[in-house]
């Protein structure tokens, strides 16, 4: 399971409204049929316009500076085991949501507990993604890319009488550099904007920065995590826990779905691996050995190669080269965001 929370864009597409955010997630709508589309839900609603969105999410603003976001972006995206496990179910994954929210509300540090229904949030769900510039396959694509388009210039201009060259022979050399390419899907070369393969449905939900009444304000991007400041003389609790919310979701996807996470897919590796990657990889390394199969197998079918370590368990220091070897294939995972860690 891969959360982020991400504040508004303070730049001249976001800083007063989330018109254009909710436009944007109706990408996958437009051009199907009304009764095919997906509807934004909240706590208790499954149909929720996208008017209705921006205009109860624009008006919840009260007291905000213009330096300050009006609304934060959460993105919650289940790995395609995940996915796999409930089906790819609209239903479920519209029930976890809002579970979640509840966890999201009750990870906020105040003197009166905030609940779900303090929050005014909205939800949309999406079964697509593309390939983004940032994407690491697009990246290794790249010198291929550059190349053929460089060959497909020169062949207009060949066929224009502008250049001289045999057209032939620039289209083989076009046709080895895709069939060389290093990432491909349906044998396609992988290139910016293909859709990417597999389940890829995530939930994207639009949080205003104030409550429900308008009166408080709640920041999830609070840089303090459960303290007490004196204000007026009198303490006051603040603060957000990311990693409460964090951990508290996924124990919320496992109990209400009876999923068995394996060790590499829990937020607590991805802590560990960012913090102590040979504490990581030790741990690892410690699993039963049905459960360490598991979490191989669950690293390959993500994509990437994983490679073949005969390490015993017990070892406490491991070799460095194949420590080397292994935090590669996490790394390669980690940047994919389809293991969890």
């Amino acid at each position: 399971m891969y959360i982020s929370i991400t504040k508004q864009h303070l730049d001249k597409t976001f800083s007063k409204s989330c018109g254009d955010f909710v436009d944007y997630l109706e990408k996958e709508n437009r051009d199907k049929e009304p009764e095919l589309q997906e509807h934004f839900f909240d706590q208790y609603n499954d149909h929720v316009s996208p008017k209705h969105v921006t205009k109860d999410i624009d008006g919840n603003t009260a007291k905000l500076r213009k330096n300050e976001p009006k609304f934060y972006s959460l993105t919650i995206s289940p790995s395609q085991r995940e996915l796999e496990h409930i089906g790819n179910d609209p239903e479920k994954l519209r029930k976890y949501v809002r579970e979640a929210m509840k966890d999201y509300a009750g990870s906020f540090y105040r003197d009166v507990p905030v609940s779900v229904d303090s929050i005014k949030y909205y939800a949309k769900i999406e079964y697509e993604r593309t390939y983004k510039g940032f994407d690491k396959e697009i990246k290794e694509n790249q010198p291929f890319r550059k190349e053929i388009v460089k060959l497909e210039h020169d062949l207009v201009k060949i066929r224009r009488g502008e250049l001289e060259g045999n057209d032939q022979a620039i289209q083989k050399t076009i046709d080895r550099l895709r069939a060389g390419a290093p990432h491909k899907v349906s044998g396609q070369m992988v290139v910016q904007g293909m859709k990417k393969p597999g389940l890829q449905t995530h939930v994207h939900i639009i949080v205003s920065r104030r409550d429900a009444t308008n009166t408080l304000s709640l920041s999830p991007g609070s840089s303090h995590k459960a303290s007490e400041a004196i204000l007026n003389g009198s303490p006051v609790k603040r603060g957000f826990d990311r990693d409460g919310f964090f951990e508290k979701a996924e124990r919320t996807f496992d109990t209400l779905f009876k999923y068995e996470r394996n060790f590499v897919e829990s937020y607590n590796a991805h802590k560990m691996y960012n913090k102590d990657t040979y504490r990581f990889f030790a741990h690892l390394m410690s699993l039963p050995t049905n459960e360490k199969s598991a979490a191989f197998k669950i690293m390959g079918k993500s994509g990437m190669h994983v490679p073949n370590l005969n390490i015993p368990t017990n070892q406490v220091q491991l070799a460095l080269k194949a420590f080397k070897q292994l935090k590669r294939t996490i790394d390669v995972a980690r940047d994919a965001g389809s293991i969890g860690i």
